[in-house]
């Protein structure tokens, strides 16, 4: 098969540029929110988020059967992109839309708002992830593919969180419903510019079929040992992204202060959470730069162990960064390091993903990308959900105050809520990574298996 147009790349990128914006907003601000801005208990937040995503985890397997099972003039996956794009924008404005109820109904709404864009974003990200096991049978070009897709979404990612606390306060203000509500108005545009933009540009070129049953797909699923290894790694992976990413909106209002500025060259910059987290999606687009070449040299398996265990050095030094202007700029510097680590590693396990689907095909004669890649968004939202809830729930075990009246009235934050931040941002994610190592350790689909496997498939499939 040619190698795919740098257009279908493009196009193929802007899919996941439009889930990053709103998933990264979800993931570092959404318990920010619930907490300090709608007015929810840091346990019922944690709960909420843990219910709804779990759902939302359950919910992907059903979503990769039927898109397995969807036949049309414009393929199997690549329609849902059209067809639930206009959902996708609504559900999350409603999202962020702060009714003027009581307590019990503020929870409900909250509940049934974030369920539903849940299930919105699974009934459209499911599909997209599939379609990278149809647009090509070359692993190489899998991997080019997951990097344009991971650079764009961080590119997008980078828009959403740089922008997301200056269009907050032009809207409205950052610390009112208003200017968050507002704030993701123009968001959920852009989104839905962006997966139209997927739709138009990309092309399924391989035609499978699933000729099985379902009970067959999920008993093949069930005994392929790459997927177990490759999911409980991408889980801990997508764990430690959302530990840290969920912690830091309150790292900087209670740890470094939110009125603290950097000098560069003369000029003096404000140093808060969205410029922190922005650059670190900027760095990710490094990483995503730097995939190809590094797990083309090195192989996939062994790129993700070097990342992650670098990830876990790293991790554990930011501790012991002093809160001094010096220290600011060696934690921009070490989110910097960092990001360029977690942005190789993800379109790595996007490009591994698609070649655990090609194993599955070979090895149980079952065209079930769909489920396979439903699998990673589960993993991907089991891990924000475990690390979404357990970021609030330490913090309310070690007593940290969201009220805004003993805030503002001079109550400071107990010694042990300011720690439990500081460990959020270090060792806990350590601790994730080394557990990520250990289990890839074992993960059987080396570079020479992967391309035993592509030239057998390459004898049954219909390339168009």
């Amino acid at each position: 098969m040619a190698k795919s147009k740098l257009i279908e790349k493009i196009g193929y990128g802007c899919g996941d540029m439009s889930s990053s914006m709103f998933w990264k907003i979800f993931s570092y601000y959404l318990p920010f929110f619930y907490s300090n801005i709608f007015g929810l208990s840091l346990v019922d937040a944690g709960v909420l988020v843990l219910v709804t995503r779990i759902w939302d985890a359950v919910s992907d397997p059903m979503m990769g059967i039927i898109a397995d099972r969807t036949n049309t003039r414009w393929g199997k996956y690549r329609p849902y992109l059209l067809w639930i794009a206009p959902l996708f924008s609504i559900c999350g404005i409603l999202l962020f839309t702060t009714p003027d109820l009581d307590y019990g109904g503020k929870l409900i709404w909250a509940y049934v708002t974030y369920i539903l864009m849940m299930t919105v974003y699974t009934a459209i990200n499911v599909p997209y992830g599939a379609m990278l096991g149809v647009m090509t049978d070359d692993s190489n070009e899998k991997t080019v593919f997951s990097s344009f897709r991971m650079f764009f979404a961080y590119g997008g990612s980078f828009i959403s969180l740089f922008l997301w606390e200056p269009l907050a306060n032009l809207m409205g203000g950052y610390n009112q419903p208003g200017g968050w509500f507002w704030a993701m108005v123009m968001i959920a545009v852009a989104c839905f510019v962006m997966f139209i933009l997927c739709f138009i540009l990309t092309r399924e070129h391989l035609k499978t079929v699933s000729t099985v049953s379902v009970g067959s797909d999920f008993k093949a699923l069930l005994s392929n040992k790459p997927w177990w290894l490759l999911i409980g790694a991408a889980l801990c992976f997508n764990l430690f992204n959302t530990v840290r990413g969920a912690t830091v909106a309150y790292f900087f209002q209670d740890i470094i202060g939110p009125e603290v500025s950097l000098a560069f060259f003369g000029i003096m910059f404000a140093f808060y959470a969205g410029l922190f987290l922005g650059v670190g999606e900027v760095s990710n687009m490094v990483g995503v730069a730097s995939c190809v070449p590094i797990a083309n040299r090195l192989g996939k398996k062994t790129t993700f162990i070097m990342v992650n265990a670098s990830l876990v050095v790293l991790s554990i030094l930011f501790f012991f960064i002093p809160c001094t202007p010096t220290g600011f700029w060696l934690m921009l510097i070490a989110q910097v390091v960092i990001s360029i680590l977690t942005g190789i590693m993800s379109p790595l396990v996007w490009s591994m993903y698609a070649d655990v689907s090609d194993y599955a095909e070979l090895k149980f004669r079952t065209a079930s990308t769909g489920l396979i890649f439903s699998s990673s968004s589960m993993a991907q939202k089991f891990g924000g959900a475990i690390g979404g809830a357990a970021v609030l729930w330490l913090l309310s075990g070690f007593g940290y105050i969201t009220d805004a009246e003993q805030l503002s009235a001079g109550v400071v934050q107990p010694e042990g809520a300011l720690l439990c931040l500081r460990w959020l941002m270090s060792f806990i994610p350590a601790c994730v990574a080394a557990l990520s190592v250990l289990v890839v350790w074992f993960y059987p689909l080396t570079t020479e298996r992967i391309d035993e496997i592509s030239r057998e498939l390459k004898k049954v499939r219909s390339v168009e």
